[in-house]
């Protein structure tokens, strides 16, 4: 076994140093969970009980447990956001991969889990020499609603669907062990912030104040459904809720929220945790109750487990001496919180004894892992417009290559929020230069550009050969606590580009590197801007991934997982409107491709390829009947729709199958996104929404048949103003690309 010199990890049970220990039957690994966490219970006082509600738990020391320290991230990699983890000499910086934002945009299901397994690998050989706990506070399962939002970026976009796909993959990534055993967890996983948070601060209003009005038809068809797929579909261990209030009531203190829907509707095996301070701001900033005591009451009876923060530990005893919880509610959360620990070994004796023992600091940053790192970036970045073919760039038509830009030489803008620590940084200019000789010029002190600086940059755009723009936004622009009031590109930037262009002699490439969209119509039009590519926050190997695009070593299959609007979107709309759906008598025009009624710069889905790829539907039915129970009654008169939990078992499984050949020069990946177009059988259905996608990897003149398993109940169903999911009987119309084909609906 590898030795290792750094710390000892924190665990319980050391029976080599307690012997004493082995009469203790939580300690017993025949034993089930339940059994041993129910003995352990039994064995604490009601102090240390409440001593394990923290993030910071105490130890326990009678009992040979340790303190734990319960927060840790790892959002695309592991992070030292969380007090849990650290970097060290022999563990320096672990891998950093693209901010989630632009990993989604590979609609690539398998590079969502490859990802997560990578990142749990990293933290596991980190705890193992006492550098990080098991517990990690992510992913980050919000829609990305609003494109001002200064955390779209750690968000998979604006589709349930995506959103949630890339939600239980990661999650399985993370969680899943390699011996299969479902009951036990690799690392744990935490989906947050539930629910209905995607405002940080705009223009006075934060997120500790908000209260989001939120309808039953919105909640049920958009907010929800990222959450409900991580506790069904993905097992997750752990749900966080959120700070601000939904419809009047913090999240963290609405029992119909936490124990109605997350443990009694979908039956988390876990643990939900509260935002940090969350009960702090519950008290402090929202006013909810008279005293702190009021609110540690309200949040655990409300099924909050596990307080990220002190307020717990400090007002627990006191509410449960004034009988505003009972005892049994605390053990109650005390023992999810245990049932975890344990399911992640930290009860079993020291885990360099047991699965991934054997992981240690050669494990973090591995070859494989920095190269899947610039593997998920190529595979995310979108090419958005390609005039004539300009690229990719032959370097050997390169003598000189002008770069230029507040972003061409950015590292820490690369990896975004909740980073750590990256294994190494590849700018933009650094990857570039590996292939061409370059010559640099910021233009600008720093993204938000001020005051463009002009002539340098000009001189060196006309004597080049070709042009890269690498302009964008960086977290002094769009972050945590700060969402953005404007679409447009920050200060002089499009002007730099503008002038840039008007006097380069060669293709001149704008890239933008961003977490969210920008209103970049002004280089869509300009003919002297030849291509532009959206980079997203690229990760630690942003600038080789960027380079291997440019330079046609990577064909681009990136596209959009959110709507780019027009600066008049942040003009006219109230980022406190909530409401999904447009409303034309108050000039709202809702929010997504599903409900926007306006004008894009660019849709959802959208990117372009150096190659051509057709697609048609192989097989697909025109007639799907429902099969109902023989009492079943219509839920309209003229049976419009159906109850989709009022048939039984509503399941109805057929078979979409589409072609898509390359017909093009060039190898490359293409993702299939099948869409819907639901019957308007009531009042604002979406107007299309994502049923399924898949990536497939095509040679010059291959074909390939991609194949969708449709639940007729499932994929038709649409959300009533009640919240209630229905079936829409009648003519849906499925799309892919430019093809439709008309499918009918009956009973």
């Amino acid at each position: 076994m590898t030795i290792f010199t750094q710390n000892t990890p924190p665990f319980a049970c050391n029976i080599d140093e307690n012997p004493t220990l082995n009469d203790f039957p939580f300690c017993d690994t025949t034993l089930d969970i339940q059994t041993r966490v129910e003995d352990l219970i039994n064995r604490l006082t009601l102090e240390e009980k409440i001593d394990s509600l923290v993030s910071n738990a105490t130890n326990i020391d009678r009992l040979g447990i340790p303190a734990y320290y319960w927060w840790s991230e790892a959002l695309h990699g592991v992070s030292n956001v969380g007090p849990a983890t650290h970097f060290s000499e022999s563990v320096p910086g672990a891998t950093s991969f693209p901010q989630v934002i632009l990993t989604a945009a590979s609609f690539n299901e398998s590079l969502f889990r490859a990802i997560g397994k990578v990142v749990s690998t990293e933290a596991r050989a980190m705890y193992n020499v006492g550098l990080a706990g098991l517990t990690y506070w992510a992913p980050n399962v919000n829609i990305f609603r609003d494109p001002r939002w200064g955390r779209g970026q750690e968000t998979p976009g604006e589709d349930p669907v995506l959103t949630s796909k890339y939600a239980v993959n990661y999650v399985r990534g993370l969680q899943e062990r390699d011996d299969g055993d479902e009951e036990r967890l690799k690392v744990g996983a935490s989906c947050k912030h539930y629910t209905a948070y995607d405002l940080d601060n705009w223009e006075g209003v934060d997120r500790y104040h908000f209260d989001a009005t939120v309808t039953r038809q919105d909640m049920e068809d958009t907010f929800q459904p990222p959450f409900k797929s991580c506790v069904l579909d993905g097992n997750v261990a752990s749900v966080m809720c959120s700070y601000n209030k939904v419809n009047g009531k913090p999240t963290c203190g609405d029992p119909e929220l936490l124990k109605g829907v997350i443990r009694g509707e979908w039956h988390l095996n876990g643990y939900i945790v509260s935002d940090c301070d969350s009960l702090d701001v519950m008290y402090r900033n929202q006013q909810w109750e008279d005293t702190p005591a009021e609110v540690a009451a309200d949040a655990l009876n409300a099924g909050l487990d596990l307080n990220c923060g002190n307020s717990l530990r400090v007002n627990t005893l006191a509410a449960v001496n004034d009988g505003l919880v009972e005892e049994f509610v605390v053990n109650e959360a005390a023992s999810n919180n245990f049932a975890t620990l344990m399911r992640l070994g930290f009860f079993d004796g020291d885990p360099r004894n047991q699965l991934y023992g054997n992981l240690g600091p050669e494990d973090v940053c591995a070859l494989a892992h920095q190269k899947l790192a610039r593997e998920a970036a190529r595979q995310g970045i979108v090419l958005l417009k390609n005039q004539f073919g300009s690229l990719p760039l032959s370097p050997s038509d390169i003598s000189l290559l002008a770069v230029i830009g507040p972003n061409a030489d950015a590292n820490t803008t690369m990896i975004g929020n909740y980073a750590g620590i990256p294994c190494k940084y590849t700018s933009p200019l650094k990857g570039l230069s590996a292939y061409v000789e370059t010559v640099y010029d910021a233009g600008c002190r720093n993204t938000r550009c001020a005051y463009a600086q002009l002539n340098e940059a000009r001189n060196i755009a006309s004597e080049a050969d070709a042009v890269v723009l690498v302009m964008g936004t960086d977290l002094g622009v769009e972050n945590e606590g700060r969402d953005r009031t404007s679409l447009s590109l920050p200060g002089e930037q499009t002007r730099l580009i503008s002038e840039v262009a008007s006097v380069a002699k060669g293709p001149v490439i704008l890239v933008i590197m961003s977490g969210s969209g920008m209103d970049i119509h002004f280089a869509k039009e300009n003919p002297k801007i030849s291509s532009i590519l959206w980079v997203g926050l690229p990760g630690e190997a942003g600038g080789a991934a960027l380079a291997d695009v440019i330079f046609g070593r990577y064909n681009p299959s990136g596209r959009l997982p959110m709507t780019w609007y027009p600066q008049s979107f942040a003009e006219t709309v109230n980022m406190t409107n909530m409401n999904m759906r447009s409303d034309l008598t108050t000039g709202h025009p809702g929010y997504t491709y599903r409900f926007y009624k306006g004008e894009t710069v660019y849709p959802f889905g959208f990117g372009l390829s150096y190659t051509s790829f057709t697609q048609w539907v192989v097989k697909a039915p025109k007639l799907v009947k429902m099969s109902l129970n023989e009492d079943y009654v219509c839920s309209s008169s003229d049976c419009r729709m159906i109850d989709m939990y009022g048939v039984g078992n509503c399941r109805y499984l057929f078979d979409v199958v589409i072609g898509v050949k390359n017909i093009g020069e060039m190898e490359g990946s293409y993702s299939v996104l099948l869409f819907s177009i639901p019957p308007p059988v009531i009042n604002s259905v979406p107007q299309m929404q994502l049923l399924d996608f898949k990536k497939v990897w095509l040679a010059p003149k291959q074909v390939s048949l991609v194949r969708f398993e449709i639940d007729g109940c499932r994929h038709f169903s649409i959300v009533d103003e009640d919240g209630n999911r229905k079936v829409a009987l009648g003519q849906h119309v499925l799309q892919v690309g430019d093809v439709e084909h008309s499918l009918l609906l009956t009973i």
